[in-house]
């Protein structure tokens, strides 16, 4: 768990710096991306430790109103990791399926707006649903005689709550997800195609559109590594919703070192995703490599090419 945790911490903050420091990087995809890092990296400094505590001891040592802090932080952060996902397949929709009007609908404020979006709504969500204590509605009676004791922190939900939560926080985005990138993957294969009859027919004019084709490629490559991202968070944090969802209809009958395993497992979606961006991304790497031996310290270092147009 240590190790998961320090690999969540300096895996995101990797990310934050070089999207930060070099100006080659400050794009609307990557600002998606730089907040995504930042969710991730708070869930390893804020959450995981004490979740790991809990893990350990079995026992929560820290207080019933810090108990509701850290799980609508919980929920929260995990919210918002998916929300972010949500808006990062909208701005690869626009960069692959409709590239000449990609930069007036995909623009600063229009990233700006969605940023504030995944941040503000699973917040609300997240922290209204923990302190009104809307997650045990419904089933109050089992929740403090069966459930609730001196010395616990559990993250319940009842019937009512266990499918809402899941359902928003998880299966309607990862399906509208699942729809917006297989509509990408159609349109870039076809795109892929028409590049390929016409540099077969005009070969000539292979120096000219050379430029044009890299860019396009670029973008379904970033196409591809964003939706390995979001299959990633699909495949780690499908085992905790499914278990919330169905949880409450099988009488609790999940042991709760179960649900435990299940949610480490969804921890671990903010582990891989630096590991991802280092094994697709080339600009990472060099960033990785600049940051590790100090040179982002040099004069002007933040305009260093990352990679060529």
């Amino acid at each position: 768990m240590v190790s998961t945790i320090l690999s969540t911490i300096a895996g995101n903050l990797a990310v934050i710096i070089s999207i930060a420091h070099f100006k080659q990087l400050h794009t609307p995809t990557n600002y998606l991306i730089l907040s995504m890092a930042t969710v991730d990296f708070l869930l390893g400094c804020l959450v995981m430790p004490y979740s790991m505590v809990r893990s350990v001891e079995n026992c929560w040592y820290f207080g019933e109103i810090f108990c509701k802090i850290h799980t609508g932080t919980d929920i929260m952060l995990s919210t918002a990791s998916i929300f972010h996902l949500s808006f990062i397949s909208v701005d690869r929709y626009y960069a692959v399926c409709d590239p000449l009007r990609y930069k007036t609908r995909m623009n600063i404020f229009t990233v700006l707006t969605m940023i504030i979006i995944s941040w503000v709504l699973p917040a609300i969500f997240a922290f209204g649903m923990i302190f009104l204590e809307l997650n045990i509605k419904g089933s109050e009676s089992y929740f403090y005689n069966e459930v609730s004791c001196i010395g616990g922190c559990f993250v319940f939900f009842s019937e009512t709550s266990g499918i809402v939560a899941s359902m928003l926080s998880f299966f309607i985005p990862g399906f509208i997800m699942i729809c917006i990138y297989g509509k990408i993957y159609i349109i870039a294969r076809r795109q892929a195609r028409s590049i390929k009859d016409i540099a077969s027919q005009m070969q000539f004019q292979m120096d000219l559109n050379g430029r044009q084709h890299g860019s396009r490629c670029r973008e379904r490559k970033a196409a591809k590594t964003l939706g390995t991202i979001m299959g990633v968070f699909l495949f780690c944090w499908s085992p905790f919703f499914f278990s919330t969802a169905t949880g409450p209809f099988l009488n609790y009958g999940i042991p709760p070192i179960v649900i435990d395993a299940f949610v480490w497992i969804g921890y671990l979606n903010s582990t891989f995703n630096p590991i991802v961006y280092a094994f697709f991304y080339m600009w990472f790497r060099k960033a990785l490599k600049l940051i590790l031996f100090g040179k982002v310290f040099q004069f002007d270092s933040s305009r260093t090419i990352l990679y060529y147009e």
